[in-house]
């Protein structure tokens, strides 16, 4: 027990993932380590077609890989049955991605409210946990609009404190800021790093953006289906 206490949030350990498609193998992943601790976030920055969807969807266990370990504070995620694995990943993984597929019929503060009652959160509890995290985006005079009234950067905060609504251990983002103009992305990338180190969150976040990559602790890249670290880069690196 007291290993799994000690344990990082999360850990992949020697994973691998391959696709096929008729008589074509294609290894994705061979053998991928990575390791993530409490308020660390990384920056995963690799070209398009290197495997970056694929490790965050086996980091957040919406996929099994073919070999190796996903480790969740100590627990090994391949161990459980399906029913184990969603509530896993709904109690301890958080997402965003770089579109922010709010539920258009429901409030700013609605749509953070929804995932911790489906965790089974009572209602009053979740508004309050709600206001608290739109109010920590700037957001607590946006709590009642609905998605079509806000602007994009604002719908981006949305998302990302829905993410976080369920206290989890672990986020993981897809070009959070990838669809936001420069100004936008800069102020919605600000109140991302200060809000998941404020809540000690492990935080691996994929972009093509070296400048907000610097930001963050450290960068990783893919090489050959493994995470390496990323030393040296210049500019964007671009791809899809």
């Amino acid at each position: 027990m007291s290993e799994m206490i000690n344990a990082p949030p999360l850990r992949l350990d020697g994973v691998a993932r391959r696709y096929i498609s008729g008589e074509e193998t294609l290894d994705v992943l061979r053998g991928a380590d990575l390791t993530l601790h409490p308020g660390e976030i990384v920056a995963l920055v690799a070209p398009s077609g290197t495997g970056k969807s694929t490790l965050l969807h086996l980091a957040g266990l919406l996929e099994k890989p073919d070999a190796g370990c996903v480790m969740l504070a100590g627990q090994d995620a391949g161990a459980l049955a399906d029913r184990e694995r969603t509530q896993l990943r709904r109690d301890r993984i958080g997402f965003v991605y770089q579109f922010h597929h709010l539920l258009a019929e429901f409030s700013a503060r609605e749509n953070v409210m929804l995932p911790q009652m489906i965790a089974g959160v009572p209602r009053r509890d979740a508004r309050v946990r709600a206001d608290e995290l739109l109010g920590a985006f700037g957001l607590g005079h946006r709590l009642e609009h609905l998605p079509g009234k806000l602007s994009g950067g604002e719908k981006q905060r949305v998302a990302i404190a829905r993410a976080l609504a369920n206290r989890p251990h672990v986020l993981l983002a897809d070009e959070p800021t990838g669809n936001l103009d420069v100004n936008t992305s800069d102020a919605v990338f600000d109140a991302l790093l200060e809000t998941v180190r404020a809540h000690g969150v492990a935080a691996l976040i994929a972009t093509h953006n070296m400048d907000l990559a610097r930001r963050m602790d450290r960068i990783v890249t893919l090489r050959d289906g493994l995470v390496v670290p990323l030393h040296g880069t210049e500019g964007d690196v671009r791809g899809g």
